[in-house]
């Protein structure tokens, strides 16, 4: 699972999340992507999921790219303990996604097996989120 090696600190306040991606927005590595439209938290089994669903689809021809890495910690506290005592204990890692973020990136398979394969990793994640291919992609290959 994807966590950081090592943190600063073991807890970090929750945060807001407003606006739109401008680092991360383009396709940098490959020729197909998916592209994020609405702002959550991934998680980092969540991102595993998604890799996981297409590597499969792909069968080991071509490349992809993991484009977020989850690096806030997430707390929780146990069930059933009462209000108070301080924060929990860290959980889990997540990744801080908005709107226009690129996810996965994919290279060397055919239009309609990228289309496939990165729609099932597209079902593994808990937001909405749009193909995009990148702009010199000739059709014809």
């Amino acid at each position: 699972m994807l966590q950081p090696k090592k943190t600063k600190f073991r807890r970090q306040q929750k945060g807001r999340m407003k606006g739109d991606s401008h680092r991360g927005s383009q396709i940098a590595f490959g020729s197909f992507g998916i592209k994020s439209l609405e702002s959550a938290w991934i998680t980092g089994r969540q991102i595993e999921a998604a890799r996981i669903a297409v590597t499969r689809k792909m069968q080991r021809q071509g490349q992809i790219w993991i484009r977020i890495f989850p690096d806030k910690p997430i707390t929780k506290k146990p069930a059933e303990v009462r209000m108070g005592k301080g924060k929990g204990a860290p959980e889990g890692f997540v990744a801080r996604v908005t709107p226009g973020r690129i996810l996965f990136e994919a290279e060397g398979i055919p239009f309609d097996l990228a289309k496939e394969a990165l729609r099932l990793a597209a079902q593994k994640l808990p937001i909405k989120t749009k193909f995009v291919v990148r702009n010199d992609y000739d059709y014809n290959e």
